[in-house]
C-alpha cells in the first residue's frame, strides 16, 4: 500500500490510502452557514482551524477536488481536501521534482 509522510513542525505523521474518510459529509473540513456564505475551513493534514471573515478565506491553502478515473484503485471516488500553506511547502519539500510555478498576472 502506498504511503506519504508530510513533516508538520517537527513531527512525522504517516498516512496510506487506505485513511478512514467517512460518509461524504460526515468530516467537514470546510462549513458554510446556511446562506451558503463559508464559515470555517480546516487543513486536512495538521488539522489547523483557517482564518475566515465574512465568508472569505484570509490565509493562503490549497483545496484539491479530484475525480479519480478508471485506471485507478479509486475509480469513481471523488476525493476533496484542503492544505494549509505551511503543510503545503513542507510536502513540496518531499517532491523529487519541483512543481511548474508561474506567476499570476490579473487577480481576479
Amino acid at each position: 500500500m502506498p504511503r506519504f509522510f508530510v513533516f508538520v513542525a517537527g513531527k512525522e505523521k504517516q498516512g496510506a490510502a487506505g485513511l478512514k474518510t467517512g460518509r461524504k459529509g460526515e468530516n467537514k473540513m470546510k462549513k458554510y452557514k446556511s446562506n451558503g456564505q463559508l464559515e470555517s475551513v480546516i487543513c486536512n493534514c495538521c488539522g489547523k482551524k483557517m482564518v475566515v471573515k465574512d465568508g472569505v478565506l484570509r490565509e493562503g491553502a490549497i483545496s484539491v477536488d479530484h475525480a479519480w478515473d478508471f485506471f485507478s484503485e479509486k475509480d469513481g471516488e471523488v476525493h476533496h481536501w484542503d492544505m494549509c500553506e505551511e503543510c503545503y511547502d513542507n510536502l513540496l519539500r518531499q517532491f523529487r521534482l519541483e512543481p511548474d510555478v508561474e506567476e499570476q498576472v490579473e487577480f481576479v
